[in-house]
């Protein structure tokens, strides 16, 4: 039997790793709140809490050399006797965690999916994407311009709030459907998100893959927009239309011409299968980068579903292994082609698209299968109302491991809240011995693995089957707000929508001013691999001319 390597790396030894350019895992095992305040550039974050749920997605190969990293020791070495019980061979832990890389004068970074963040700003920096600022563009709705806008984000997100009269057109879906959302070719498109990197990643798709329409990125997002007072549109459902069959072979011909100007390589099924039977050796990752909708009505089986707009912003979320590689699939021959041109730009993934003419036979419906991994043993499972009559009785307690955000929102009532990497720590000054403890997350899922890890140490440990999500959908008790919370927000990075109106502002300034720096911090640090490409496609001269327009318009306002 292969013993695990739990060895102590330097700083030095790591930077020179990230150097060599092989196969390599950052793992970063705090939870995702207090790793938003400093982070290395590269890690992953897979919290020692929530690691059986996270690892066996992000790392899938066993023998990946994988390095642990936390703030000075204080998870790290727990996280690496995990990983070696679930069958990982070579797992490090950083000398000094972050504090010790710091020392060692390398650069911290904070917030989330720093490198797919860091990469839109280097784009905006190096190609002048063309943008548009908030007061404009409103003057330039309430005048009748002939625009259209086009919301980057997600579904979910578009629905939570917009720029009034948006399209939601997620990310990768912007040159397969902007076509068919702007038919004439003298509509400007403006291309928003929540803050900066997903405007600019879209609106530079669409000069990339040259559109015929001038496009512009919505400067800061729908922040600018609340910035400059203005108000946002909710709830609402608007999504850009399909192509049809002759917009569509337009958009396919676009998609061609950028995948092929980025080096995109294409392969057919032999090679993938040949991919696939290499991946004890090297590292694969197969993604279907089609809507989520689409992915759950029929995908190749064995495929993750990975939205491409999502997938270049939070790459650090899917792709836990750097150098590996990467095979990209739709169903139109757009969407994984672009998706393509943005991963190979990140400059440390093996990117590929399957161009597959023939239609798969065989599909699989419904979400992708989860890969969990837990300690030997079978969690013990509590009832909703055998709960419900335990804590009315005193003889239970609940801890809700899942999300600060979620607890807020709604919660057991008489639950505290305890992130999940902190409840080993904070056991015995929380519970009752008296009383049993139930442990609630989400779907039951989380708070199962933690239930049976706990098990060894505290016997009776027991976790609600179908968690928070069927205690209130069966109506039982309930609380909102904070109360009760623990640990505060260090399991979750809370974007500025998630502050009260009296502070949100001021975070959101703060953000996009954070995002502004990260250019510079790149520079200083000199880590990233970014290799940017200019595509030099008519489209920009075009925006250009438009946007000339524009500022004549502000200076008549």
């Amino acid at each position: 039997m292969t013993h695990p390597t739990r060895s102590l790396i330097a700083p030095s030894a790591l930077r020179a790793a990230l150097a060599d350019r092989r196969e390599l895992a950052i793992l970063d095992v705090r939870e995702e709140g207090v790793s938003a305040r400093r982070r290395l550039f590269y890690s992953s974050i897979a919290p020692v809490g929530r690691l059986g749920l996270l690892v066996g997605q992000l790392v899938p190969r066993f023998d990946t050399p994988i390095v642990l990293v936390d703030e000075a020791g204080e998870y790290a070495p727990r996280a690496a006797a995990l990983l070696a019980r679930f069958g990982y061979t070579d797992v490090s832990v950083l000398e000094g965690g972050v504090s010790g890389w710091e020392a060692a004068g390398f650069e911290v970074f904070s917030g989330t999916n720093v490198p797919g963040k860091a990469f839109g700003e280097v784009i905006e920096h190096r190609l002048d994407t063309p943008n548009v600022d908030a007061l404009t563009l409103k003057r330039l709705k309430d005048a009748g311009e002939d625009l259209v806008v086009l919301d980057s984000r997600p579904f979910p997100e578009y629905r939570t709030m917009n720029i009034p009269g948006g399209v939601e057109c997620a990310g990768a879906e912007l040159v397969y459907r902007a076509l068919a959302a702007a038919p004439s070719p003298d509509t400007l498109i403006v291309v928003n998100c929540a803050g900066r990197t997903r405007s600019i990643l879209g609106a530079q798709s669409l000069v990339n893959a040259g559109i015929p329409n001038p496009v512009v990125a919505l400067t800061g997002g729908s922040m600018s927009w609340l910035l400059e007072g203005l108000e946002l549109e909710r709830g609402q459902i608007r999504t850009a239309p399909r192509p049809d069959e002759a917009v569509l072979g337009n958009a396919r011909v676009l998609a061609q011409r950028a995948a092929a100007k980025a080096g995109v390589v294409e392969i057919d099924r032999a090679t993938l299968a040949r991919f696939e039977s290499e991946a004890n050796a090297q590292t694969l990752y197969r993604f279907d980068v089609r809507g989520p909708l689409e992915y759950e009505a029929g995908h190749r089986p064995g495929w993750r579903s990975a939205p491409g707009g999502q997938l270049v912003q939070a790459t650090d979320e899917y792709v836990g292994t750097l150098h590996a590689r990467v095979v990209l699939a739709d169903d139109d021959g757009v969407r994984a082609r672009m998706t393509a041109s943005w991963l190979v730009q990140l400059g440390y993934l093996q990117v590929f698209v399957l161009a597959d003419d023939e239609p798969a036979v065989a599909f699989e419906t419904g979400p992708a299968p989860s890969v969990i991994f837990r300690t030997p043993g079978r969690p013990q499972w509590i009832e909703a109302d055998q709960l419900a009559q335990a804590l009315e009785a005193g003889r239970a307690q609940v801890v809700d491991v899942d999300s600060s955000l979620a607890f807020r929102r709604a919660h057991i009532a008489g639950a505290r809240f305890v992130a999940a990497s902190a409840l080993e720590d904070l056991l015995d000054r929380i519970v009752e011995p008296s009383r049993q403890l139930a442990l609630t997350s989400s779907d039951g899922v989380l708070a199962g693995l933690l239930a049976n890890q706990l098990s060894e140490r505290r016997p009776g440990v027991a976790a609600l089957l179908g968690g928070t999500q069927r205690w209130l959908a069966l109506g039982l008790p309930q609380a909102t707000g904070d109360d009760g919370n623990l640990t505060g927000d260090d399991d979750a990075w809370y974007s500025p929508y998630h502050y009260a109106p009296e502070q949100a502002a001021q975070q959101m300034k703060a953000y996009l001013a954070w995002e502004l720096q990260l250019v510079e911090q790149l520079e200083r640090d000199g880590i990233a691999s970014i290799n940017v490409i200019d595509f030099g496609t008519p489209t920009r001269a075009r925006s250009e001319e438009r946007l000339t327009v524009l500022s004549h318009i502000r200076s008549l306002a």
